[in-house]
């Protein structure tokens, strides 16, 4: 399986997680700049962390003009696998990949520590090696991570499962329902605000982030089974 880290302007987590997954999860994984305009022999595409384009008018709002932006959403839409992480959940908000939008968190000021996480649900191509309610230490850091959506679409999102991940117990940054990770109607886009790729083995303090990308790995395997 291979996959494809996109770099923007001001991506600091980019080498966080192409090492996840050469290194740990032991997959093809490479680096592609924003400018390009070809996913062409990717089989994921990961949005990583950080403060592209230095976070100016919102955070992913510029980002999402990038020419491979494009190229993302059509992989989306073909139904292949799509995580972003943090600034790249902000990215796929912003890009109308994911609805909702992440805004300040509540108390004003970045907040970086690890946070605990519950499974919602372990149907999905991300979270299919986890069991339900698992609860998970996973890193987090970020000034923009309070997710915000209306009534309407938070009670869509609750219909078709869409709340992948939720804060257990206190809740870092004000998101509505304690909302930390959602996944597209059509269950193969992800956003999350923790960094599962700073936990992928106990040595960072937690692994409990790697069944993310196994979970995509796995799924992956089993649909190109001949």
């Amino acid at each position: 399986m291979k996959f494809a880290v996109i770099q923007f302007p001001g991506s600091n987590c980019d080498i966080d997680m192409l090492s996840a997954i050469r290194e740990i999860v032991k997959e093809e994984a490479d680096y592609v700049w924003y400018a390009e305009t070809s996913l062409e022999g990717y089989d994921a595409v990961l949005l990583p962390g950080g403060f592209s384009y230095g976070d100016y008018l919102r955070t992913g709002a510029i980002a999402k003009f990038a020419p491979i932006m494009s190229e993302v959403i059509r992989f989306a839409t073909e139904g292949k696998p799509v995580l972003g992480v943090c600034n790249g959940f902000q990215i796929l908000t912003e890009s109308g990949l994911l609805p909702g939008a992440l805004i300040r968190n509540k108390n004003l000021h970045f907040v970086c520590k690890m946070s605990q996480l519950k499974i919602e649900n372990t149907a999905t191509l991300f979270t299919n090696a986890y069991q339900q309610n698992d609860t998970l230490s996973i890193p987090i850091a970020h000034g923009e991570g309070n997710y915000y959506c209306d009534e309407e679409t938070l009670q869509r999102l609750k219909e078709n499962k869409q709340i992948v991940f939720t804060y257990a117990g206190e809740n870092p940054n004000g998101s509505i329902a304690n909302i930390a990770g959602i996944v597209n109607e059509q269950g193969n886009v992800l956003g999350m605000m923790p960094h599962p790729e700073r936990a992928v083995e106990s040595l960072l303090g937690s692994a409990d982030g790697l069944n993310v990308f196994q979970s995509i790995v796995k799924q992956w395997r089993e649909s190109h089974v001949n």
